[in-house]
């Protein structure tokens, strides 16, 4: 069983009911809407297709809404501009019908005002860069470093900076209450700078009774000052390599993906690695072999999911991206020796995490085929897999939002089935699934974890048995 997730984001390639049954079937367990595309009524089909394909065709796929955030772009411009290296070229936050040939808009007011002469602009990444020589009013005066072709709309960053612009701006909220309204499972939310922009969307979804986990995109060099702040307050991560890249010096970038990646093991937090995976599929059908180091390096360091972009979202090879992805981690997981690099966890003096943490060891020394967790919020499920067991977590909840929020996290599957006031009903139900769908079979060793009723209170309980 593959137990590191796939994240897949919906696009044209894939916007119809027929490919979102077929990116199920190849192993997308969360399909992520990028609300920086598309319309609202676009995305209401995406969800509504997918809860039928989980009423329907009995998957427990999660929908996970990423805000668009404050992007800076260019404007539209008629065609594609070729700016070569030296040339002079012009941002502007003016307001025109046209523009000069060497001139192009930029959609954010406050840009200029966020530049400074000596400042690098990179246009999506650092296709293109400019250098800054002159500022005057609403214009901007650079020198072309790396040159390329310009077309509309490109995404802009200011190298080693971060934007004035507020975290959740007005469009973010409107697709957040959108969100709320169609049951989304979580809200990804870009360019956090801080912990405080987490800690209002969640207030915000609190009031509004809606239990909608939120990830932090860690994506702007600002957030870096506060990095352990937002970790503790988000419900989990995504490294977002792509504008991280952006702000900060590439070479930074690997060691901030393992340095995020394992403060939010520490702290029993779901994380996602993002950008660039299989960013050569878009145009081919196999894979780079750095790409497929790359997603080596994100197991070994033991993410929990690994997020699909243009490759599912807009490029010529949605689905076999998927399947390559499906395919590399399954056999990648063979050969990685989790339990053996294990890191040191502190004693906690929390009971459940001990109990989580026990199973996990015993697990390891027992040689036992699974560990089967019965959760009611998820919670128990979710600390069990943040220590990495060498068996899969199998996790019986009699929730329905609870089973999609698990296909987040490393090495759960999650069933949902109604509990019995009697403990031992219950498993020897879940354990009936389990047979049935060939997960475990007769005389396998198992670990349970669960609570049981006594006296009024729930008390977390750890067994070991031979079914």
């Amino acid at each position: 069983m593959r137990q590191t997730k796939i994240i897949c984001t919906i696009g044209p390639k894939t916007a119809s009911f027929e490919s979102l049954l077929k990116l199920a079937n190849l192993g997308m367990n969360v399909a992520r809407l990028n609300m920086s595309h598309g319309d609202l009524l676009w995305h209401k089909k995406i969800i509504d297709w997918i809860k039928t394909l989980n009423r329907k065709e009995r998957f427990s796929i999660a929908i996970l809404l990423d805000t668009k955030g404050p992007e800076i772009r260019t404007g539209d411009i008629k065609k594609p501009k070729e700016i070569k290296s030296g040339q002079r070229f012009i941002f502007t936050t003016e307001k025109k019908p046209t523009y000069e040939e060497d001139m192009v808009e930029v959609n954010y007011d406050g840009f200029v005002d966020d530049v400074a002469v000596g400042d690098v602009i990179l246009v999506d990444g650092g296709l293109l860069s400019f250098l800054v020589k002159e500022k005057k009013e609403k214009r901007i005066i650079t020198e072309c470093l790396d040159g390329g072709l310009l077309t509309s709309r490109r995404h802009l960053n200011i190298k080693g900076k971060s934007s004035s612009l507020p975290t959740i701006t007005k469009k973010d909220w409107e697709d957040i209450n959108f969100g709320i309204e169609n049951g989304v499972d979580f809200i990804a939310l870009s360019f956090v700078k801080d912990s405080k922009s987490i800690v209002n969307l969640k207030n915000y979804l609190k009031q509004k009774q809606v239990n909608i986990q939120v990830i932090a995109k860690i994506e702007s060099a600002q957030s870096l000052s506060c990095l352990e702040e937002i970790i503790d307050v988000a419900d989990g991560v995504v490294v977002a390599r792509g504008d991280l890249g952006a702000e900060l010096p590439i070479e930074q970038v690997p060691l901030l993906q393992e340095k995020i990646i394992n403060s939010c093991l520490l702290k029993r937090k779901p994380v996602i690695v993002a950008t660039h995976l299989l960013e050569s599929m878009i145009e081919n059908p196999t894979p780079t072999r750095a790409e497929v180091t790359d997603i080596f390096l994100a197991l070994k360091q033991k993410a929990d999911a690994l997020m699909l972009s243009g490759e599912t979202a807009v490029g010529n090879y949605p689905f076999k991206s998927v399947s390559v992805m499906d395919e590399v981690i399954k056999k990648l997981e063979k050969e990685i020796f989790l339990n053996k690099e294990r890191k040191f966890f502190p004693e906690t003096f929390d009971a459940k995490i001990e109990i989580a943490k026990a199973s996990s060891f015993l697990a390891m020394n027992l040689n036992v085929s699974a560990i089967v967790v019965f959760t009611r919020r998820g919670y128990m499920a979710s600390l069990v897999s943040s220590f990495r067991p060498s068996v899969s977590i199998f996790a019986f909840t009699n929730m329905s939002s609870v089973k999609r929020k698990l296909n987040l996290f490393w090495g759960v599957t999650a069933f949902r089935i109604d509990f019995s006031k009697d403990p031992e009903k219950t498993i020897k139900k879940a354990i009936k699934i389990l047979i049935e769908r060939k997960y475990l079979k007769e005389n396998d060793k198992i670990i349970i974890v669960s609570d049981i009723l006594i006296e009024k209170e729930y008390v977390e309980t750890i067994q070991i048995r031979k079914i």
